[in-house]
């Protein structure tokens, strides 16, 4: 009976995941990672002056008609030209990454962003909202107020997206805004805003083939993210999208990924693992 109750919660947990894969900037990208089972194809506007891209019109097309939400990343935050931007692509999800801890915000509070974000959510109801909340790399949690920033973005939030803010005086890889660091966020602080938050929480942050799982099983997330550019893609899919590798069944568990009479931990706690890592309880 136990047994039996541990792996539907394990079932439901992991056919619900959300993988969602970013810097996706033409249609036959898109079309490759759809076809791997990922759910959220993001892409990234990189500058101001060219914010009108062709081929990523084409690829937000694509992803529409193959029946994956679209992501986008605008690398600025001036209100008019965020509103533009949403209004030309009219994508599913904007996605604001803006390095909240910076002197430029914190001085007012982020006050700015949650104008931003409400005037997105007053002009363009049909699009969720995404915002980055920044989290220090393992160990370092207590250098950045994660749960503070949650509390203030979260009623103007659709999606939290967990990333590492680089500390200790260390630039951010993109000047403004937090995230392609290549490491890993602190893994409890995630979980203690998944527990805080009221919306979903996408795990980010130094995700790789041979930690997404155990990332997923620590922080308890509604999905996660990666980049290619940082890791083999199908690899990471492989590893992240459940739903493709895994019926449920216990027989195929133990056929294909764990040692015989061992599932995989629904309670999320590390009591054994095999050697891929895997979180792993075995009787």
């Amino acid at each position: 009976m136990v047994f039996a109750a541990s792996l539907l919660v394990w079932h439901l947990f992991m056919t619900n995941i959300i993988t969602q894969i970013y810097e996706i900037q033409t249609p036959s990208e898109a079309e490759a990672v759809i076809g791997l089972g990922v759910d959220h194809i993001g892409t990234v506007l990189v500058t101001s002056e060219k914010w009108k891209d062709a081929e990523i019109a084409a690829t937000r097309r694509i992803v529409r008609e193959l029946g994956a939400r679209s992501s986008l990343i605008p690398l600025f935050s001036r209100p008019d030209l965020v509103y533009k931007v949403i209004d030309h692509y009219q994508p599913d999800i904007v996605h604001l990454c803006e390095h909240l801890t910076s002197d430029e915000h914190a001085a007012n509070g982020c006050r700015a962003l949650v104008d931003l974000q409400e005037g997105i959510r007053t002009r363009f109801s049909a699009v969720q909202i995404m915002r980055s909340i920044p989290i220090a790399p393992t160990g370092r949690e207590r250098q950045v107020p994660t749960l503070d920033l949650a509390g203030l973005f979260e009623p103007v939030s659709d999606l939290f997206l967990t990333d590492t803010l680089l500390v200790a005086s260390e630039p951010q890889p993109v000047t403004g805004f937090v995230g392609i660091t290549g490491e890993t966020c602190d893994w409890p602080m995630a979980a203690q805003l998944v527990r805080q938050s009221r919306i979903p929480v996408i795990l980010a942050g130094g995700l790789s083939p041979e930690n997404v799982y155990a990332g997923i099983l620590a922080v308890g997330p509604a999905g996660s993210t990666a980049v290619p550019a940082q890791m083999p893609l199908r690899r990471m899919v492989s590893r992240c999208v459940f739903k493709k590798i895994y019926s449920g069944s216990a027989d195929l568990w133990n056929r294909s990924a764990g040692p015989a009479g061992c599932w995989p931990d629904a309670g999320r706690s590390v009591k054994d693992s095999d050697p891929k890592g895997q979180a792993l309880v075995c009787p």
